[in-house]
């Protein structure tokens, strides 16, 4: 059978450890042999990210908005134990955040079910999807160590150089401080995505944040979310059968784990870190959620939404076997090609994607599957995998499907 055929190239933005030795893995076995690939690639390993200092995340970033559609493998954002690993020039900042900023829109992020990994949460029926700002908050923030007594303020100079200033704490000795900020702008288009894609797949949409306590930074979240579905939504809302509403962080949490699924759970940028998180790990695995980050713009950035896993790579640096995951990471795949084949119109592009998952899927519900999702399935007698045989397995029910 005859290649596939690109017009566009996808932005591809390679990554670090375990996950990058999965990236080649799938290339080689689920996507070169039957897609004539067209991609601007970019290496966000740590290494050549102290290289370019940084400068190669920016370009990933910028490339991505040129082209519209991107694929990013996990990356590693370093910590002062990876400083001194990998022996860097700093401690360079998330490569996500950076990204995020720059297409500053919102992350989506769902389970991908299969049958017989059944989530921990007893009455979770349907998927719940993580709505994630992406733009600020932590990632943004300047931080700064206090040596001793003093005072530290927040400062607002206008352009006209008239200050507010706010106090922050009069410190008797040593301390930390952390600056963070948003724009209006980009909680009104985070807003926006929210509300929008709730009405495309016709699921109700919770916000929650900490308004009791931040009566200023959260609020206004709170005020620019309500405003805008008042004025734009509520209409729509009504008439497609859903709801939006607003609670409270932890009211959030104890709502969702009583509920059946099935709702969209927009969240801050960090709670949305930690709650996808929690999500995916319930609903099955780490290695079994989506993650899309879509701008405004309608620029579409697709990845895995977990880390590197670093324990798998130093077993592999070893030679020693590893059983990993690669369910999300080939999701990321398969997420960016259907839509480069949507905005090409280029319909075996995305019939490919489909099929894809399909053979993903159809392989671990043969019973076929990584160590992970073997510890937890319902379903009797499977065949624990490694990390290539996993992959190798999928390209047989794919070739099968084709």
């Amino acid at each position: 059978m005859s290649k596939i055929q690109m017009t566009t190239p996808l932005v591809e933005m390679d990554g670090d450890e375990m996950t990058r030795i999965l990236w080649q893995m799938i290339k080689d076995e689920l996507i070169l042999p039957f897609i004539d690939l067209k991609s601007e690639y970019y290496d966000l390993g740590l290494a050549h990210r102290d290289e370019t200092d940084d400068k190669v995340t920016f370009d990933s970033a910028y490339a991505t908005k040129k082209y519209g559609v991107a694929v990013k493998c996990a990356t590693i954002t370093p910590n002062a134990a990876r400083v001194t690993e990998y022996n860097l020039k700093e401690m360079w900042k998330s490569p996500n955040g950076t990204i995020r900023a720059i297409l500053d829109g919102t992350v989506f992020r769902a389970p991908i079910i299969v049958k017989g990994i059944e989530p921990c949460v007893k009455n979770w029926e349907s998927p719940i999807t993580i709505a994630r700002h992406a733009y600020g908050d932590v990632y943004k923030a300047s931080e700064m160590k206090i040596p001793g007594a003093g005072k530290a303020e927040l400062v607002y100079t206008d352009e006209n150089g008239n200050e507010t200033r706010e106090l922050i704490h009069t410190f008797n000795g040593p301390g930390i401080i952390q600056g963070m900020h948003n724009l209006n702008g980009s909680i009104e288009s985070f807003a926006r995505c929210c509300f929008n894609y709730a009405l495309d797949i016709k699921q109700s949409l919770w916000f929650a944040t900490k308004d009791t306590i931040s009566k200023k930074y959260d609020h206004t979240f709170k005020d620019i979310f309500q405003e805008i579905f008042d004025a734009e939504y509520k209409e729509k809302f009504d008439a497609a059968g859903i709801e939006y509403f607003y609670t409270l962080i932890d009211d959030a949490v104890a709502r969702v784990m009583k509920s059946k699924g099935g709702f969209i759970w927009a969240c801050k940028n960090y709670d949305g870190d930690v709650m996808s998180d929690m999500l995916s790990s319930a609903f099955g695995s780490l290695a079994m959620m989506t993650s899309v980050l879509v701008s405004p713009d309608g620029t579409y950035e697709y990845e895995a939404a977990h880390g590197t896993v670093q324990r798998h790579y130093y077993k592999h640096l070893k030679g020693e076997e590893t059983s990993t995951n690669s369910v999300a990471t080939i999701f990321a795949w398969t997420g960016a090609l259907r839509k480069r084949g949507e905005l090409d119109g280029i319909s075996e592009l995305s019939d490919f994607a489909d099929k894809l998952e399909k053979a993903t899927i159809d392989t671990i519900e043969s019973g076929k599957m990584t160590k992970d999702l073997a510890l937890i399935t319902t379903m009797k007698d499977v065949t624990t995998l490694n990390s290539e045989d996993f992959i190798k397995a999928i390209r047989k029910e794919l070739e099968a499907i084709l």
